[in-house]
């Protein structure tokens, strides 16, 4: 019966070898700063901590694979890396999770149109889902923090367009919107019956942050104001 190789320890390494010194302390660095960050941390967030032509692709494809079978996992969530808790643990983690509120329906189709549509208005939120949408929805929506306002469309009465955030994007694991199902995965998972009509198609997602052809940037609120600095004592400033 064939042995299975041994476990190499990715910090235990012969102090004479220099490349493998640094590489286990840029472990170290890039393992602590996870640890210590409550958002997902982008390779600019690394490179000032790490040793001079230190390879992050591949630092973090070893720190992933060492904690891929601890109880917190290196997770690529909005573009950057954070630790997670391993997803099979997650129903013995439940009751210590806050509870939180669930979305109304309206609430998850509106959003999941935001996310597949973006940027789009309330009105072709509307025209998409063959209803009235009301403002209630979307203000929660805003309140959790998954949609912004992005800018107003380039249309008479200029209607504000909506978009994602890189919270929805770590609430839902995702690394980025792309990342979200087509239509076979939502056809294998039930939420897509065979009756679907002929040319029915589900957008190439993106939530590109730069404003479109289409866009045009919010203007100022007239309450956003800066007060003016207080008057120095300084006799010179004052002359």
């Amino acid at each position: 019966m064939t042995r299975p190789a041994p476990r190499i320890d990715l910090f235990d390494v012969r102090p004479d070898d220099e490349r493998a010194v640094a590489f286990a302390r840029d472990l170290r660095v890039i393992e602590a700063l996870l640890f210590t960050a409550s958002q997902p941390l982008e390779a600019r967030a690394f490179r000032p901590h790490l040793s001079a032509g230190a390879d992050l692709d591949a630092l973090m494809e070893a720190l992933t694979q060492d904690y891929a079978r601890r109880g917190v996992n290196v997770a690529r969530v909005a573009g950057g890396w954070m630790l997670r808790t391993a997803p099979d643990l997650a129903p013995a983690l439940a009751d210590l999770a806050p509870e939180q509120r669930k979305l109304s329906r309206a609430a998850v189709e509106v959003l999941a149109i935001i996310a597949y549509h973006q940027p789009v208005t309330r009105a072709e939120i509307e025209e998409i889902r063959g209803v009235s949408t009301s403002k209630g929805t979307l203000d929660v929506l805003l309140e959790t923090g998954w949609i912004r306002l992005r800018g107003r469309r380039r249309a008479p009465g200029r209607p504000v367009t909506y978009g994602t955030t890189p919270a929805f994007l770590v609430h839902f694991g995702l690394d980025s919107v792309g990342d979200l199902p087509g239509m076979d995965e939502l056809k294998g998972a039930g939420l897509l019956d065979g009756r679907i009509p002929a040319g029915f198609t589900i957008p190439l997602p993106t939530d590109d942050p730069e404003l479109q052809a289409d866009e045009e940037a919010l203007e100022a609120d007239p309450l956003d104001f800066t007060l003016s600095p207080p008057p120095s004592d300084d006799p010179a400033e004052t002359e």
